[in-house]
């Protein structure tokens, strides 16, 4: 008789947040966006510091936290969120608009680099519970 391999149990956390692979897969999927996007970047042939410039200015979304935490969530998530920097990539590449177009791959790093290290998308009771733990655990 041969004992069984132990196997690691999914579990949910009661504030809503993933936890477990999926929490690791979400990292992996940020990862991903963040090189990506970067590599994307590095085709446009634009000048890398433009990077470091526009790359924490999703975080100034953050101030709608003097509304309240349900504006200040709201706001947050609607710039940490892939659709508004997908559009405007989009758009960018469509109009041939290179500045829209960086705008958009540099805000998706951002994304990219805030899910890696594990900061998520949030919930409106208070600033720090996300749909990845308590910010950068």
């Amino acid at each position: 008789m041969t004992e069984a391999t132990p196997v690691e149990v999914e579990t949910t956390s009661p504030d809503g947040s993933v936890t477990g692979a999926p929490r690791r897969w979400l990292q992996l999927e940020g990862a991903a966006l963040l090189v990506g996007s970067l590599v994307a970047f590095s085709t446009t042939h634009r000048s890398w510091w433009l990077v470091p410039l526009v790359l924490l200015l999703p975080d100034v979304f953050a101030a709608g936290y003097l509304g309240g935490n349900r504006v200040g969530a709201h706001l947050y998530n609607m710039a940490h969120a892939t659709p508004l920097p997908v559009l405007l990539v989009g758009f960018g590449w469509w109009r041939h608009n290179p500045a829209v177009l960086v705008l958009g791959l540099v805000w998706l790093s951002h994304i990219g680099m805030d899910r890696t290290l594990g900061f998520g998308l949030k919930y409106s009771d208070r600033f720090q519970h996300t749909h990845l733990g308590s910010g950068g655990e």
